[in-house]
């Protein structure tokens, strides 16, 4: 027999214009539940948002009858932010008329806080779109570069984390870890990296400190969309193999963050290792919403943000040649890449037990100050 529908008490205000047969709603979720995962998902996405929007609980008699909504996390993960990013991309070099663009890039520079004092040109006729715009260059006083430390901040942004590595686990911000080797991906072989053969039994993170006696040291920098969008090397290294992992692009602001764990792990990135003066060093470069862009200007075969991907594939180049057993060494400030908007630059290093930072978490850093030094 079919129960009524009738709602008392609080509920009566929330679902009084909203009656629903539970039979029929049984019966059509039953069929939804045959349906395949992509085409569940695509018709589930819709009633999610109204569940999440709507006031007063209106669609909450649902989940009586046996719907449950996506969760927040998992909704988000449905957005196609890979695609928007593309589109960002070509709406980015669309040139816009001289008299547009003051009023365009101000209202961008009123929104984020830019600095244009500190803009090699500061004309903002001379950027003909916003993809010009947002890599700008800075004047070269405006960036000293600390001479005193080993390591400094490769750029502009805001300091999430940093601290020792522990049990192969990162923390992304506070709280909220990701795995290390889901971040950097199977060891590289050791040919390439100048590095002497681990044991085969220890844990990853054993086996990327090369010298008895250091420990393995992260810092994760957050650039906002008001940042200065160019990257630095913040060492003397030498680079030598990329790892570019196709993957989505959703959000690294802070609160994300804190929201989506192994954030970071799912996100398109580009991995630079190699080696310096204490062992094994490494910096990555974490796309993210409309920075589908990642650009290391040494690497002209590196694509980003391609319209096909194999969802936990990865791409490896080795810099290591017959002609060239090296790699490609870097100077401490030296540029190595940019971002098309904010993003997300992770080091991971391995350095002595002396090893001090000389940072805050949350603190504003530019690039070229003090990270950290023995």
């Amino acid at each position: 027999m079919c129960q009524s529908n009738t709602l008392q008490g609080p509920d009566l205000h929330t679902g009084k214009w909203l009656q629903f047969p539970q039979l029929a709603l049984r019966r059509r979720l039953g069929q939804l539940s045959c349906m395949s995962r992509p085409a569940l998902k695509l018709r589930s996405w819709p009633l999610t948002i109204l569940y999440y929007l709507l006031p007063f609980g209106a669609l909450k008699p649902l989940t009586r009858v046996g719907w449950r909504p996506m969760s927040r996390v998992a909704l988000y993960k449905s957005v196609p932010t890979r695609l928007l990013s593309r589109a960002w991309g070509r709406l980015n070099q669309v040139e816009l008329p001289t008299w547009l663009r003051k009023p365009v890039y101000s209202l961008y520079i009123w929104t984020f806080g830019v600095n244009m004092k500190e803009a090699a040109v500061e004309d903002l006729h001379h950027y003909r779109n916003l993809s010009e715009f947002f890599r700008r260059k800075l004047k070269p006083q405006a960036r000293p570069v600390c001479c005193l430390h080993s390591v400094i901040s490769p750029s502009d942004g805001k300091i999430l984390n940093f601290g020792q590595v522990k049990n192969c686990e990162v923390e992304q911000v506070k709280g909220v870890t990701y795995s290390l080797e889901s971040f950097l991906g199977p060891r590289i072989s050791t040919e390439e990296m100048h590095f002497s053969q681990a044991p085969p039994g220890n844990s990853f993170q054993q086996q990327l400190v090369t010298k008895e006696g250091n420990e393995l040291y992260h810092c994760v920098i957050y650039l906002a969309p008001g940042d200065y969008h160019c990257f630095h090397s913040p060492t003397d290294w030498r680079v030598s193999h990329r790892r570019h992992f196709p993957g989505s692009l959703m959000s690294v602001n802070p609160g994300v963050a804190r929201w989506i764990k192994e954030l970071f792990c799912h996100n398109e990135r580009v991995v630079l290792t190699g080696d310096w003066k204490h062992g094994f060093f490494s910096l990555t470069a974490v796309g993210a919403t409309n920075v589908g862009s990642i650009r290391i200007y040494f690497d002209q075969d590196l694509h980003t943000n391609s319209p096909c991907y194999s969802k936990g594939s990865y791409n490896d180049f080795s810099f290591i040649s017959n002609n060239n057993k090296e790699g490609i060494p870097m100077r401490k400030g030296e540029h190595l890449g940019e971002f098309n908007l904010g993003s997300t630059i992770v080091l991971i290093f391995e350095a002595p037990k002396d090893f001090k930072f000389h940072l805050k978490a949350g603190q504003k850093i530019r690039f070229g100050e003090a990270l950290g030094s023995l």
